[in-house]
C-alpha cells in the first residue's frame, strides 16, 4: 500500500550542505525544475491510489517557482505536505505557502552562526531566524529541523533552548549513512537519547536510533519498504527504483502510473526490497518512517510515543495561535 510520495521538485540548490551532495556535483545545476503539468498529472493519480503524504523535496525546494501552487494541489486533494527549507527564499515565498503545508520544516545545523553558515557553506544562519517571526505573524507553525552529525550531536541541548525560546518543536534528524557519510557513532547516539527523554518541544523518532543500533536494515530480514510504501519522483517525471538514494533504475512516466506500479519491473523491486547488496546497513529516514508502519513492528512500537507527543504538541499549539488570534 503506498503511503508516500517523495517528490523532487529540483535538484537545485543554493547552498553546499557538508553532509549532503546536491549542490556540490555540477550535473544538478542546470537540471530541469519538475514542470507544474507534470505534478498536478502525477499526483492526482497518487492520490486516487491512496497516497496520504507527499514531501516537496530537492535541492531547495523553493527553488521551483511553482512550488506554492504545487503544495496547495497536493492540499486540495487531501495530502499531508511536508517542505524542509533552508529558509533563504522563504520570505520571498511565505506568503504564497500560507495554510499549504502541514509540515513546515526550517533547517539550523548549529546554534553558532559562524558553524551553521560553515556546514552550509552560505550564509543563511539569520535567514533562518527572519523566517521564523515571518511563519509565525502570518499564523504558520514551522519546527527547526537539526540534522545531527558526530560533529554537532553536543550541540543539542542549546539547540532545544533556541526552540524553546521560539516556542516550536525541534526535529532531532539523525544523520543517515549514504554517499561516503559514516552516519552516527553509539556515543552521538547515547548522548542524543539521553537528552531528549522525557523533555517537551523536541521530537525524535525513536525508531530510527534502534535501527541504528541494530546496524540499519538486514539484508536477511529487511525492513525497508522503499518501493510498497514510498513511490520516488524525480524532476525529469521518472520513478527511480528501488529508492533516490540508491537509485539503480528510472522508469518515464509515460503512461498511468496505475499501470506502471503493476509492471514487471515494479514487481521485481518490491520482491527486492531491503535485500540488494547496497541494503546492507542502510538508515535512510526517507525511507524507513513509512516502512515502519505495516506490518507493525519493533521499530514502529519504539516511533510510536515521540509520534504522538508530535502530533499532540502541534494540536496545542495551533488551537491556542487561534483563540489569540480570535478565531
Amino acid at each position: 500500500m503506498l503511503l508516500l510520495c517523495n517528490y523532487y521538485v529540483t535538484y537545485r540548490c543554493n547552498a553546499y550542505c557538508e553532509f549532503c551532495h546536491f549542490a556540490v556535483h555540477e550535473n544538478f545545476k542546470n537540471t530541469p525544475h519538475a514542470s507544474l503539468g507534470d505534478f498536478k498529472s502525477n499526483v492526482k493519480q497518487l492520490a486516487e491510489l491512496g497516497v496520504k503524504f507527499i514531501d516537496l523535496t530537492g535541492g531547495e525546494p523553493l527553488l521551483n517557482p511553482h512550488i506554492a501552487e504545487m503544495a496547495g494541489y497536493a492540499r486540495s486533494l487531501k495530502m499531508q505536505t511536508s517542505i524542509t527549507t533552508n529558509t533563504l527564499l522563504y520570505p520571498k515565498f511565505a506568503d504564497a505557502l500560507k495554510g499549504k503545508v502541514n509540515l513546515l520544516h526550517f533547517s539550523l545545523d548549529s546554534p553558532d552562526r559562524e558553524e551553521h553558515d560553515k556546514i552550509r557553506k552560505v550564509k543563511c544562519y539569520d535567514k533562518v531566524f527572519e523566517s521564523i517571526e515571518i511563519a509565525k505573524s502570518i499564523g504558520e507553525f514551522p519546527d527547526i529541523l537539526f540534522t545531527v552529525t558526530n560533529e554537532t550531536y553536543r550541540k543539542l541541548p542549546r539547540m532545544h533552548e533556541i526552540a524553546i525560546k521560539h516556542d516550536l518543536i525541534l526535529l532531532v534528524n539523525p544523520v543517515f549513512s549514504y554517499f561516503g557519510n559514516p552516519g552516527l557513532n553509539d556515543e552521538a547516539l547515547d548522548f542524543i537519547e539521553e537528552y531528549v527523554d522525557g523533555k517537551s518541544n523536541i521530537y525524535l523518532n525513536k525508531g530510527f536510533i534502534k535501527l541504528r543500533r541494530n546496524g540499519g536494515n538486514d539484508i536477511d530480514k529487511p525492513t525497508c519498504k522503499a518501493v510498497s510504501r514510498v513511490i520516488v519522483i524525480s524532476p525529469e517525471n521518472e520513478i527511480i527504483l528501488p529508492c533516490y538514494h540508491f537509485g539503480k533504475e528510472t522508469i518515464k512516466i509515460d503512461k498511468p502510473i496505475k499501470e506502471i506500479r503493476n509492471s514487471g519491473k515494479i514487481k521485481y523491486y518490491k520482491s527486492m526490497e531491503g535485500k540488494f547488496d547496497f541494503c546492507q546497513g542502510c538508515t535512510v529516514n526517507c525511507y524507513f518512517e513509512p516502512s515502519f508502519a505495516f506490518p507493525f513492528n519493533q521499530y514502529g512500537i519504539a516511533s510510536l510515543p515521540s509520534k504522538f507527543k508530535y502530533g499532540y504538541t502541534k494540536l496545542i499549539k495551533q488551537k491556542i495561535k487561534k483563540i489569540v488570534n480570535g478565531n
